[in-house]
């Protein structure tokens, strides 16, 4: 039994890991209503399996360098109070981290979803 307690525990701490970014992080939140949005569209689209299984993981990939890029600002701030160009140096680089996966993201989307839009609206329009 004590295996299972401490897989439940360690889910307890993933999921408030979580739950913290989303609270606390303007971008998370932006990027749970992208998240949202794409799945409503996927559903309203039909998009198959294959191209669910690229949103999904585009999904998956930014959402964990959004929470990455957190834990890295939090450390970064704890062992490095005051401004310093080092510490700058590495928030910039795990924001342009999130920032790489979100343009990747964006543009699997783009390929998924843009010829299935415009599809629909010329079907919808005949």
């Amino acid at each position: 039994m004590g295996f299972l307690k401490e897989r439940g525990r360690s889910f307890k701490y993933a999921f408030a890991g979580i739950k913290n970014a989303v609270c606390t992080q303007r971008n998370a939140r932006i990027h749970l209503v992208a998240v949202i949005v794409a799945v409503i569209c996927g559903i309203i689209l039909e998009i198959s399996v294959i191209e669910w299984m690229f949103v999904v993981v585009a999904i998956g990939f930014v959402i964990t360098a959004e929470i990455i890029n957190t834990a890295i600002e939090k450390l970064v701030d704890l062992v490095s109070p005051e401004r310093q160009e080092k510490a700058g140096i590495v928030k910039d680089l795990s924001a342009g981290a999130v920032l790489i996966a979100s343009l990747m993201a964006f543009l699997i989307g783009s390929i998924i979803f843009i010829p299935k839009i415009l599809q629909f609206f010329v079907t919808s329009n005949v």
